[in-house]
């Protein structure tokens, strides 16, 4: 292999001209990154702008460093050292496994540094970084730690009612211990707390918003709904499919043998969006919630804390991301809930579910992203901008013509709306923002006074005078069922 190919597939390397002696640190802090994180590989002879110039004493240099990585650095990380002859020229090239102790410190100038790898630099470890390092050299899990909360004092009612439903038996007291939410002397471990049904764990919490528009600054609304969650994370998971729901449509048309449906976002891909940000998000960062933000056109999930093995998911085929698990005794208690799978398929199954609907292009692939300390997904809104009469169900088309709502902007309804609000003498930022508004409601999408109001601006007497105008001109129906005051176009 040559120097240019292992610096073009290297995904983690730190390169050095020559061997800095007096500066061991310049060097030893990627030693350090490689064997706290995924390893790494340091080569000797390649100057800053990557030209391979060679050393002139390579079997020297290879010996010094040895002997300072066996003086500058605790534990002494495991490193494998080669020479490499190219083009006349010798290369040393250092590699460092992922170590198991660790941290791994540069001792020097008097402190005990632990360094980390962020994108292509070696920084400082902070103390949420330690706190991790520490975990992994003493190979334990934050949710392994026993808490100071005794198993007596909190009731799990979700957790049991849920795990008989979804796993079809009782969740007896010896399981708790079984499964790491105990430890033997009747202590919470943390994953326990995190499933009490009032947990104690403040920082475990589900922030919800729908938001006005393409972004949180639309100009006309800041949000259409918001909720916060706390509790089970059975609960939290639960709370955050129903808030989702809540705030997304579902199209469906009649067909031969029942009715197809075509929601805005995949149900499952939901659940196991959820599900993931809840299980593998990073506890020990106490001042960040994960987060489900809902705008017109898409769904973005934050959860703290990056990929575990510290790798961007971004850079990885999503399809074979091995599993590793950060929470492993919180995933385990899901995958008995049947919530999860243990082989690392959650990527590939959400994009599957993407591929299935009916509206599904490319452009609307779920999209994951993560760096040192978040991550993210994003999940594209299927059905916004496009007409219903354009939706292609293959041999399949639907006839919208009889409804009296048209997608691609006829004027009848739209018209009447404008004028009911100039007779009400109702004032708006424009005649157009009715026409979003309204435009946005789907033919069998629900909507009540309320939400009219809100998404309008206006008062709920206004609502439901203009409501009651679109009715009485026989452009709206009753819903029943659904609670008092619901209407659909019809």
């Amino acid at each position: 292999m040559k120097i240019s190919d292992l610096i073009g597939e290297a995904t983690e390397y730190d390169k050095k001209e020559t061997l800095e002696e007096r500066r061991p640190k310049s060097w030893l802090k990627s030693v350090s990154a490689f064997a706290n994180g995924i390893g790494g590989a340091l080569i000797f002879g390649v100057t800053d702008n990557e030209e391979p110039v060679g050393l002139s004493d390579s079997k020297d240099v290879s010996e010094k460093i040895s002997e300072i990585i066996k003086t500058k650095m605790d534990p002494i990380p495991q490193v494998i050292m080669e020479i490499h002859e190219e083009a006349g020229n010798e290369f040393v090239i250092l590699r460092v496994p992922s170590g198991i102790e660790t941290p791994y410190y540069y001792i020097g100038e008097g402190n005990r540094t632990a360094f980390i790898r962020v994108g292509n630099q070696s920084i400082p470890a902070g103390t949420i970084d330690l706190k991790h390092l520490v975990l992994h050299g003493s190979n334990k899990t934050y949710d392994s730690l026993t808490s100071q909360y005794k198993y007596e004092n909190f009731a799990f009612t979700k957790l049991r009612s849920v795990y008989r439903k979804r796993a079809g038996q009782e969740l007896e007291e010896s399981d708790f211990t079984s499964f790491g939410l105990t430890d033997v002397n009747g202590m919470l471990t943390n994953a326990g707390a995190l499933l009490a049904d009032d947990s104690p764990v403040r920082h475990s919490r589900l922030f919800c918003t729908r938001w006005y528009g393409l972004d949180k600054a639309s100009g006309v609304m800041e949000a259409i709904d918001d909720k916060e969650f706390s509790g089970s994370l059975v609960t939290l998971l639960q709370s955050g499919e129903e808030f989702v729901k809540n705030n997304s449509k579902k199209r469906w048309k009649k067909t031969a043998n029942g009715r197809l449906e075509m929601p805005d976002y995949p149900e499952r891909a939901i659940l196991e969006c959820i599900v993931n940000a809840l299980i593998h998000r990073d506890y020990l960062d106490l001042g960040s919630e994960v987060h489900i933000d809902m705008y017109d056109d898409r769904l973005e999930i934050y959860s703290p804390g990056g990929m575990y093995d510290g790798s961007q998911v971004q850079n990885l085929d999503t399809d074979r991301v091995p599993s590793r698990r950060r929470n492993p005794i919180i995933a385990d208690i899901f995958n008995r809930m049947n919530y999860m799978e243990r082989r690392g398929s959650g990527f590939k199954k959400i994009k599957g579910d993407y591929r299935k609907e009916v509206n599904y292009k490319e452009a609307l692939e779920p999209k994951f992203y993560s760096d040192n300390s978040s991550f993210w997904v994003t999940l594209y809104n299927l059905n916004y901008n496009v007409p219903v009469e354009k939706v292609d169900f293959g041999d399949e088309k639907v006839d919208f013509h009889s409804k009296k709502v048209d997608f691609e902007g006829q004027k009848v309804n739209i018209e009447f709306i404008e004028t009911a609000l100039t007779e009400m003498k109702v004032n708006l930022p424009t005649k157009e923002k009715a026409k979003e508004v309204f435009l946005s409601f789907g033919i069998q999408t629900v909507f009540s006074r309320k939400e009219v109001a809100k998404l309008l601006e206006i008062s709920p007497t206004s609502a439901s005078n203009l409501l009651a105008k679109m009715d009485k001109a026989g452009l709206l129906e009753t819903v029943v069922g659904q609670g008092k005051g619901k209407y659909r176009f019809r």
